[in-house]
């Protein structure tokens, strides 16, 4: 019983660097893992470590190119990106006057220095373990930094041996990983995660809706849930109960299985979820041990001694605990059927035993290549882009807290984790206001992971029916947009994983201007097609519209909904009506969404909608498997090309399989091509390979639609479309949106017009317009409508 098992054994060889990389001399150790990341490790005992540590795995590598100079009692090391000057066998600290007299390493790129105890102020900080935990309002040193370099202290990092079990570190070894990338971040991230390991490829069903609450549920309650959210036509993809799903004592002690008197069959429940297509997760912390109320506590007894009050403690260091804990306790669970497990302990002076739980745990589900590894819980150090999905504990409901979210959802990226979740609609305390909640759900549709969530008080409103007519219907479609767009979302999480780009990017990495820009510090890019500015404000309550303003890249780009055009490279200020969110496609976007989302079918769409922006070319690859197991690793997953050749009067989309193997998915599908801002093209032709095809076109709206129907999904499909001046110029003109404002603010018909002759008179000046306005009479025109319209005059001034 105390072999953990091979899933959790290391290759001990991969921990080891590559000889010819290796600078050595008594104390002092210099590992030159690439051109811009090297090992520092100093041993007043000549001893260093070769094992991997709970955060680095991975050090043989090719080695890179570099240069020795020894002479003198100094050594240089130099590569293309750095170059390392060492006194040999000195102290790497050269005193508190002249700290970088001993060892120092300059960028060669913008000619900065580090030397040990540099102090890194220039970091650009991330977010840390939990929302309780900051104090500073920065969080944890990240990898990117304006200096152009930063540095990982590996130094206390306990040790794994190649049975997957933990060598306590006793040394006082310094070990530190130094990444210099001058002002490219994304080398530092390629070797970060060369080091540590590629990101988690997440199942298909992590990027649907969650549902959860800190409320004791029954059986009969979570079906309730599942037939409430069918009703209204909400779709569901996994709920997360809290650990109110078994039993416990006033001192905490836990059974660990489901409370007989609300789940008399789990099993069954469990069943009837699948069925439904939505996964099951169970909320556990093994912290305070195991007790009489365990049902299998006498068999734990026979592997572990109890302390006199009869409780056996949480030892994490302990591979029989391990064992043990995995065994009789995680299995049981797992073999009733159990998707998805959220570890909930969480101790700032046990981030190790965190660390450890949480990479026990994954590794452990690996035994089973039908199902891979998803674990949510708090961060506990670096590397935890392995940990499946992060979560940042309770949240007030309020603005604060919405904000603090899209600062989040970029900064978690400063340390290489995507997978970061939320309370979507605040925890706890708060008020429960509609325009807040819109904004919410809005920005979880396009957060990483979308979790409804709240405290178990019966006002707390997450179910969007819940609320009124208005509010419910915006929610919903959301919601049931976030299920369309899981086609996207999961080639996205491929990407992640397979090439190390993540999913988000802040804005100010391209422009670093904006980080501490108040308004424009929050935007993001959500994966390779789209860009976010999260509405993070109150409305504008007597124009009724939200006044954004957002910074647009360089570049074309297009808003999602109307197809408006925004020039990049440049300040805009829109007005977004409760039901409007900005989010903009780039030029030659191709969007992959899923037509098939009843009954909260997550699965690869035999109905597929692909959306394409004009303006440029592009290629987009769709990645599908079975979304649930590790047979990926095996080969099992298809990659489809979408090319997109884009010429004003001739364009073509090419889709077909470029990777990965047949019977993966559907034989068949129908494709629904939704070329954006598009007139209908005088001449569409189709072809499956050679051989020419019927299709279905038509416009809709501002969009041209091509229908096809059965196409293999091994055979490459072709559509070419020619016509005149086929893009429609949708030049984004902030005169629409001022009008949109005027038809529906509650005023006089006439003066709406006499409003109208006014803003929109060419051969009048603002500064005349405003006099003008002002001259309005009260009695025509409320003081609030006259201070509105002046407004709005102030940000025509600005365009």
């Amino acid at each position: 019983m105390y072999n953990l098992g091979e899933q959790f054994k290391f290759n001990l060889d991969k921990a080891k660097t590559n000889p010819k990389s290796i600078v050595r001399g008594d104390k002092y150790r210099f590992s030159i893992l690439t051109e811009s990341l090297i090992r520092l490790e100093y041993s007043s005992d000549s001893k260093f470590n070769d094992l991997p540590t709970e955060i680095i795995w991975y050090r043989n590598f090719e080695s890179p190119n570099f240069e020795i100079i020894d002479e003198n009692g100094q050594i240089q090391i130099k590569t293309n990106v750095f170059t390392l000057i060492y006194n040999k066998d000195k102290p790497f600290y050269g005193g508190r006057i002249n700290a970088a007299n001993n060892l120092k390493v300059t960028c060669n790129i913008n000619n900065k220095t580090w030397y040990y105890t540099y102090p890194e102020v220039r970091n650009y900080f991330a977010p840390s373990y939990k929302l309780e935990e900051e104090k500073s309002g920065h969080g944890m040193k990240s990898l990117f930094s304006l200096d152009g370099f930063t540095t990982i202290d590996d130094s206390k990092s306990n040790y794994f041996k190649e049975d997957g079990c933990i060598i306590e570190n006793e040394s006082s070894n310094i070990d530190i990983y130094l990444f210099v990338y001058g002002t490219n971040f994304f080398t530092c991230l390629k070797d970060y995660y060369k080091i540590t390991g590629s990101p988690s490829l997440l199942p298909r069903y992590a990027f649907g809706n969650w549902w959860s609450r800190n409320k004791k549920y029954s059986a009969d309650d979570i079906v309730k849930i599942v037939n409430d959210f069918k009703t209204h036509n909400v779709p569901l993809s996994a709920i997360l109960l809290t650990d109110t799903w078994m039993k416990k004592d006033e001192n905490n002690n836990y059974s660990f299985s489901f409370n007989k008197e609300l789940f008399k069959d789990p099993k069954a429940l469990i069943e009837t979820l699948h069925f439904n297509n939505i996964k099951l997760g169970l909320s556990l912390n093994p912290e305070n041990g195991f007790s009489k109320m365990n049902e299998n506590y006498e068999t734990i007894k026979q592997y572990l001694t109890p302390l006199e009050n009869g409780i056996i403690p949480f030892n994490v260091y302990s591979e029989r605990w391990i064992d043990v804990y995995l065994k009789l306790i995680i299995h049981p669970l797992d073999n009733i059927g159990v998707d998805f497990y959220n570890i909930e302990f969480f101790n700032p002076k046990k981030l190790k035993e965190l660390m450890l739980l949480k990479h026990y745990h994954l590794f452990d589900i690996m035994r089973n290549i039908n199902k891979r590894p998803l674990l949510y819980g708090y961060n506990a150090t670096y590397a935890a882009h392995r940990d499946s999905i992060l979560y940042y504990g309770k949240s007030i409901v309020s603005w604060d807290t919405l904000r603090q979210i899209a600062i989040i959802n970029c900064s978690s990226t400063n340390i290489g984790v995507s997978w970061w979740s939320h309370d979507i609609g605040g925890f706890y305390k708060g008020i429960e206001d509609t325009e807040l909640f819109t904004r919410f759900v809005q920005l979880g549709v396009f957060c990483p992971i979308l979790k409804l969530n709240s405290d178990g008080g019966r006002y707390y409103k997450r179910y969007p029916w819940k609320w009124g007519i208005k509010t419910n219907n915006i929610t919903s479609d959301y919601l049931n947009f976030r299920h369309k767009l899981i086609p996207y979302l999961y080639s996205e999480n491929y990407r992640y994983y397979n090439a190390g780009i993540p999913f988000i990017q802040p804005l100010y990495y391209q422009y670093p201007i904006f980080y501490d820009d108040p308004i424009y510090s929050n935007e993001y890019y959500f994966g390779s097609q789209l860009f976010i500015s999260p509405i993070i404000t109150h409305k504008d309550y007597v124009m009724n519209r939200t006044i954004q303003r957002f910074y647009i890249p360089e570049g074309v780009w297009y808003d999602f909904v109307t197809g408006k055009k925004f020039p990049g490279g440049r300040k805009y200020v829109s007005f977004f009506r409760d039901e409007d969110y900005p989010v903009f496609a780039k030029a030659g976007a191709i969007i992959p969404l899923s037509m098939n989302i009843e009954n909260n079918y997550i699965g690869v769409p035999k109905d597929l909608e692909i959306q394409i922006f004009p303006g440029r070319n592009n290629v987009y690859n769709l990645y599908e498997d079975d979304g649930e197991s590790n047979l990926y690793l095996e080969g099992k997953y298809l990659i489809t090309n979408i090319e997109y050749n884009y010429l004003p009067n001739n364009y073509t989309v090419i889709i077909r399989p470029v990777g990965g193997s047949k019977g993966v998915i559907h034989e068949k599908r129908n494709y629904k091509i939704n070329f954006r801002n598009t007139k209908k093209s005088d001449n569409v032709v189709t072809y499956i390979n050679n051989n020419k095809i019927e299709n279905n076109c038509y416009i809709s709206g501002n969009d041209f639609i091509v229908e096809i129907k059965d196409v293999s999904t091994l055979e490459q499909l072709t559509i070419n479309c020619r016509g005149k001046d086929i893009e429609i110029d949708a030049l984004r003109i902030i005169n629409d949106d001022i009008k949109g404002i005027l038809n529906d603010l509650p005023i006089n018909t006439e003066i709406k017009e006499k409003i109208d002759s006014i803003f929109f008179n060419k051969d009048t000046t603002i500064k005349q317009k405003r006099l003008q306005i002002r001259r309005i009479k009260s009695k025509d025109l409320e003081k609030k409508y006259v201070e509105l319209f002046l407004k709005l005059l102030d940000y025509i001034s600005q365009v």
